[in-house]
């Protein structure tokens, strides 16, 4: 299912010429701090000492699950089409942050609960009307994974064939919170109670019984499966407890850094996509962005497991891509400086070597 990435890490070819470049720079060395870095992965990523990030492009996947059967959300599930349609109506808070920076906006229909209408910015890759409870019974087919993580690939290369350069991803689906920290604990075998977090608004008790139940359908999932959790391939991971925004996600991530395009990961959710990507072909994190540490209490460890140094820190729990957004005017800034700042030579300043 998974043959179809065969991702390569970025060439190393340019790194010395990248660093040469962000190091003669008017500036003593570093001092631009996490702009270098960013600069340099993309140059890498590039393959090219002249970035480029004008052409970006926010995809965010809505589907819903389930698990919401639990009582695992404050909000209900007839939220989810409800919020699809304030994205394209432009009322989110990633619509009017796409908008203030004239990045384009698409919404992806993988698994929303019910039948929305045709809009310009909406693409209806429907697999079906929401995930099944996973604490009952298996999540997804074979052939709905499938469709789940082609849906991600196929938006991905629409974008880039379209001039597309830097992409970033959001989600929308009422509960995929709980899905993402049950998706978390699989992948990382931390305990559920540290990877159940307030997610839309839940009080301590609704945080424990979020734990509880990722704890009973893991549990299921093993006894269906006759294997435990850690032993699990990413198909049997995925048809067990995932979702589909989130394996959606994973393909378009996956296919990104196929086509050597660099992603920008946004908050808890986007990053658990990234942490199953990863299971599929490690080589797919040299291409993600980190856009920052949300809220969400398993996101600080899970960012430490992924080795990852997010751009920002706002107390941010939204989702949606509104971290990935925001964090785009930086990661602009970083092509700015490597493309466009005076090197000590051309600007006739003394780099202090002769001092």
């Amino acid at each position: 299912m998974f043959e179809q990435f065969t991702i390569q890490a970025p060439s190393r070819s340019l790194n010395e010429s990248l660093q040469h470049k962000i190091d003669t720079k008017t500036k003593p060395l570093g001092a631009l701090g996490a702009l270098e870095h960013l600069a340099f992965q993309l140059g890498r990523i590039q393959e090219t000492v002249d970035v480029d990030v004008s052409k970006p492009k926010m995809i965010v996947f809505a589907a819903d699950h389930g698990v919401v059967a639990q009582g695992i959300s404050v909000f209900p599930q007839e939220v989810t089409p409800q919020m699809v349609m304030n994205f394209l109506m432009g009322g989110a808070a990633v619509s009017v942050f796409c908008a203030q920076h004239n990045v384009p906006l698409q919404v992806v229909d993988v698994g929303v609960n019910a039948e929305l209408k045709s809009h310009p910015l909406l693409s209806k890759r429907k697999v079906a009307f929401g995930s099944k409870d996973f604490s009952q019974e298996a999540a997804m087919t074979s052939e709905e994974l499938f469709q789940a993580i082609q849906a991600g690939v196929v938006e991905v290369d629409l974008a880039i064939d379209a001039g597309v350069n830097l992409l970033m991803f959001g989600e929308m689906g009422i509960g995929n919170t709980s899905v993402s920290s049950c998706m978390m604990t699989a992948l990382t075998g931390i305990d559920p109670s540290q990877s159940a977090g307030r997610g839309t608004g839940l009080d301590d008790n609704g945080v424990s019984r979020k734990a509880q139940v990722i704890e009973a359908s893991l549990k299921r999932a093993e006894t269906q499966t006759g294997q435990v959790m850690m032993d699990w391939s990413a198909q049997t991971l995925a048809e067990q407890v995932g979702g589909f925004e989130i394996i959606a996600m994973a393909g378009a991530m996956l296919q990104s850094a196929q086509r050597k395009t660099a992603f920008v990961v946004d908050g808890f959710i986007c990053s658990v996509a990234l942490l199953y990507a990863q299971k599929i072909a490690p080589n797919v994190r040299e291409y993600a962005i980190f856009a920052h540490q949300s809220n969400e209490q398993a996101h600080k460890l899970l960012l430490s497991h992924l080795h990852a140094e997010p751009i920002l820190s706002l107390d941010l729990r939204l989702g949606e891509g509104s971290g990935a957004i925001l964090s785009y005017p930086l990661i602009q800034s970083a092509a700015v400086f490597l493309n466009n700042m005076a090197s000590f030579e051309s600007a006739g300043v003394n780099d202090g070597d002769n001092i």
